[in-house]
């Protein structure tokens, strides 16, 4: 089954006018109130930590770039495939973990930045785990046991038989902050022994879901 699927299959029948019958024609450019998530989908519904959202692209064609995301010169640019087996994903990918959420707490969509920089804008049902956490080995444990059911036995040995699915983000495709949790920082999950196969990295981050007009969370959304 697609993600497409898996995303249109949970709304059939629902009151709300989420779904369009047909497509704008192809010639006609972006209409106010039909700027679609994908073929067929408008809008995504979600309850997320006690939250609702209707997650969509803003419908108003005239609107540019939030300032947060204008800048073309910061960062370096990061890889595609960051470590082996952690799988890189983009924005219909994502949806689906979000969907899944709302019924598996056993998955977690982590934001890697500064508070300062979560408060202002992050994606809805994101939680903040700041990349400087994992520059410690104390605060690093910590944050694997208290937020992402890792444990630990009496000899200090950690296991991850229950560890969570976790989706980790940034800035964007020019951010080092989550690579720098996930692998290159001192105390990184993938150096302490996080299993790969159970982290997913939204490279595009901020930048490329503000770039397509989805739905944020925080001071500045829009």
């Amino acid at each position: 089954m697609s993600i497409l699927t898996r995303i249109l299959i949970p709304f059939i029948g629902t009151s709300l006018l989420i779904f369009a019958c047909s497509l704008p024609a192809a010639d006609t450019g972006p209409v106010q109130g039909r700027v679609f998530i994908a073929p067929g989908v408008l809008a995504i519904p979600l309850e997320l930590h006690g939250e609702k959202w209707l997650i969509q692209r803003n419908q108003d064609p005239t609107l540019t770039l939030t300032p947060l995301y204008t800048n073309t010169t910061v960062g370096y640019l990061q890889p595609i495939k960051l470590a082996f087996g952690v799988d890189t994903i983009g924005e219909l990918e994502l949806l689906d973990y979000l969907q899944k959420m709302q019924h598996d707490d056993s998955i977690a969509l982590i934001d890697t930045r500064p508070f300062q920089s979560y408060e202002r804008l992050h994606i809805p049902g994101a939680v903040n785990i700041p990349l400087l956490l994992f520059k410690n080995e104390l605060s690093a444990i910590e944050t694997l046991e208290r937020e992402f059911n890792v444990t630990s036995n009496a000899n200090g040995e950690l296991n991850f038989d229950k560890a969570k699915t976790l989706i980790a983000y940034s800035n964007g495709h020019f951010c080092a902050m989550t690579p720098y949790a996930l692998k290159n920082a001192r105390y990184a999950l993938l150096k302490l022994g996080y299993p790969p196969q159970k982290i997913k990295y939204y490279r595009g981050g901020m930048q490329d879901w503000t770039s397509v007009g989805l739905t944020s969370a925080g001071q500045d959304h829009f």
